[in-house]
C-alpha cells in the first residue's frame, strides 16, 4: 500500500491525497491549491491520469478541499465522490461559485487588456453537474464496504456542518491496516457545530496542522466579545458594525452566537443584515440538515424556533437591497463576504464606511498577507478602493474566537488518542511549513514518530 500526498504539503492549500492498494487507487480530497498567484494554470493539470482513480473521498466542502472535483472529472475521472450529505450540498454552492468567480476574473482581464482573453475557467456549470451527479453520501459512523478489501467509516470533526475524518480500513496480503485522514479539525464548543470525535485507533494518521504552535485567545468568550463591539459601536454611539465574514460555516455560526443574545435580552435590538446571497443558500442547507448541528442548536430550536431567524435580522438578495442597507440611517449590523475582503459585497459596505469615524470593522477569521483585509488589520492609513484613495477612519477590531479551526492543543489531543508505541507514523498536512515544524516537535517530544511530506513523495505502507 502506498501513500503520496499530492496538495497541501508543507502549505495550506490544495488538500489532495492518493492511497493505492493492490486492488484500488483512492484519492482523499481534491482541492484548489492558492499558494500562487496564478492559481488558474497550476490546478489545471493533474500529477496522475484522473480515469486511473477509482474513488474519491471528499473529507468537506470548502474549496481548497472539493473545488478541483470539476477539473478531475472533466479529464477523465468517471468513478463515484462518498461524502456526507451536508457536504455535497454545500459543496454545490461553492463549486458553482467557483465557476462565477473565474468568469468574473476572466471579465475582469479583457476589460483591462482587450486583446487578451485571461485565464481560461478551470472549469464551467455544466462541468460542476457533471460533478453533482457522482455524489453519493454517507452518515457518520455508520462503515461502508468500497469493496471486499476496503472499509470507509466517516467520523465528525466539526469545523464545517458535516466535515468528516476518513478512516479506512484496508486487508491486504491477511493483513488488516487502519489510516485517517483528518481533513480540517474544529473546536470544541463551536456555535452550530458539532466537537470533534475522538478517532479510534489507527495504524497511519494523515493529520492537518494549521494551527500548529499557536493558541486561540482564551480571555473572553464569543458572547462577551460581541456584546462589548456592538455596545460601544450601536449603542452608546450611533454607529454601524461592519463584519466580514465567509458565506459558509462562520456567517452561520456568527448569526446563531446573535440570536442567543437578542433572545436572552442581552442587549437592546439592533438591527442586524446578512448581505451574501451565497450565505442564504447555506443557511437554507443548514436548516436542512438540522440532524447534523450540535446540540446547543437543537435545543435552542426546540425552545426558540429557526437558530438562523429573530425579528431584527433581513437577508438580503438583490443589489437593491443591499445598497438600501447601505444608507440606512440608523444604527446597524452589518454581515456580509468575503472576509478577507477581496471582492463580494462587503467591497461596497467598505467604500461607504471606512470614512466614517462611527463605523467599526470587525474580523472575525484569518486574513491572508496582501489581501485587503490584511492591509487594514496592519494599520494601513489608506486604502485603494474603485480607482480612489479612501483614509481609514474607521475602527479596525478583530477576534480569533469563530475560527474554524483547532489550535495547537486541539491539534495534539486528536493526535493523544492514539498510542505512540502503536500508531506507526502521523503525516503533517495542511499547514504552513512554520506551523507544521512546531507541531512535528511537539508530537516528537511525545513519542510519535512523524513525518512532514514533500509535495510527490511516497510512502509505502
Amino acid at each position: 500500500m502506498k501513500l503520496t500526498i499530492w496538495g497541501a504539503a508543507q502549505q495550506v492549500t490544495g488538500s489532495m491525497h492518493l492511497l493505492e492498494t493492490e486492488r484500488s487507487k483512492i484519492l482523499i480530497d481534491c482541492g484548489l491549491d492558492y499558494e500562487k498567484g496564478t492559481y488558474q494554470e497550476q490546478n489545471s493539470y493533474f500529477p496522475f491520469h484522473p480515469a486511473d482513480i477509482d474513488l474519491v473521498i471528499l473529507t468537506h466542502a470548502h474549496i481548497d478541499h472539493s473545488g478541483n472535483l470539476p477539473t478531475l472529472i472533466r479529464m477523465g475521472y468517471n468513478g463515484q465522490i462518498l461524502c456526507t450529505g451536508p457536504t455535497a450540498d454545500l459543496a454545490e454552492i461553492l463549486l458553482f461559485d467557483s465557476v462565477n468567480i473565474f468568469l468574473g476574473k476572466q471579465k475582469r482581464h479583457k476589460s483591462r487588456k482587450k486583446h487578451h482573453s485571461g485565464p481560461q475557467p478551470l472549469y464551467l456549470q455544466k462541468h460542476v453537474m457533471e460533478t453533482m451527479d457522482r455524489f453519493i453520501t454517507l452518515g457518520f459512523n455508520k462503515p461502508f464496504k468500497i469493496n471486499g478489501d476496503i472499509e470507509l467509516t466517516f467520523s465528525p470533526v466539526g469545523h464545517l456542518l458535516g466535515a468528516a475524518a476518513a478512516i479506512l480500513s484496508i486487508n491486504e496480503g491477511g493483513k488488516n491496516t487502519k489510516i485517517a485522514f483528518t481533513g480540517d479539525i474544529g473546536r470544541k464548543n463551536y456555535p452550530v457545530l458539532v466537537d470533534p470525535q475522538p478517532l479510534p485507533e489507527v495504524d497511519y494518521l494523515v493529520c492537518e496542522s494549521t494551527y500548529g504552535g499557536r493558541l486561540h485567545s482564551k480571555d473572553a468568550s464569543l458572547t462577551d466579545t460581541l456584546i462589548e463591539v456592538i455596545e460601544e459601536t450601536c449603542i452608546k454611539n450611533p454607529g454601524r458594525l461592519i463584519i466580514p465574514a465567509f458565506s459558509i460555516g462562520r456567517t452561520q455560526s456568527l448569526i446563531f452566537t446573535l440570536n442567543k443574545i437578542f433572545s436572552d435580552g442581552l442587549l437592546p435590538k439592533v438591527k442586524v443584515f446578512v448581505d451574501s446571497p451565497l450565505a442564504n443558500m447555506a443557511t437554507a442547507i443548514y436548516r436542512k440538515h438540522q440532524q447534523y448541528v450540535s446540540e446547543e442548536a437543537k435545543d435552542f430550536y426546540q425552545k426558540n424556533g429557526d437558530e438562523f431567524e429573530f425579528d431584527n435580522l433581513t437577508y438580503l438578495q438583490t443589489q437593491k437591497e443591499s445598497l438600501a442597507a447601505s444608507n440606512y440611517l440608523e444604527p446597524c449590523i452589518i454581515i456580509s463576504s468575503a472576509g478577507m475582503l477581496e471582492g463580494g459585497r462587503i467591497q461596497d459596505h467598505l467604500y461607504y464606511n471606512i470614512q466614517n469615524y462611527y463605523c467599526t470593522i470587525l474580523f472575525i477569521g484569518y486574513c491572508a498577507k496582501g489581501t485587503l483585509g490584511d492591509r487594514l488589520l496592519r494599520g494601513d492609513p489608506i486604502i485603494r478602493l474603485r480607482n480612489r484613495d479612501l483614509m481609514v477612519y474607521a475602527k479596525i477590531e478583530k477576534t480569533d474566537l469563530l475560527s474554524g479551526h483547532g489550535d495547537h492543543n486541539d491539534l495534539l489531543e486528536v493526535v493523544r488518542q492514539q498510542r505512540p508505541e502503536h500508531l506507526r507514523k502521523v503525516f503533517l498536512v495542511h499547514g504552513e511549513i512554520n506551523s507544521m515544524a512546531s507541531f512535528a516537535t511537539a508530537l516528537t517530544e511525545e513519542g510519535y514518530k512523524v513525518e512532514m511530506p514533500e509535495r510527490g513523495v511516497s510512502y509505502e505502507l
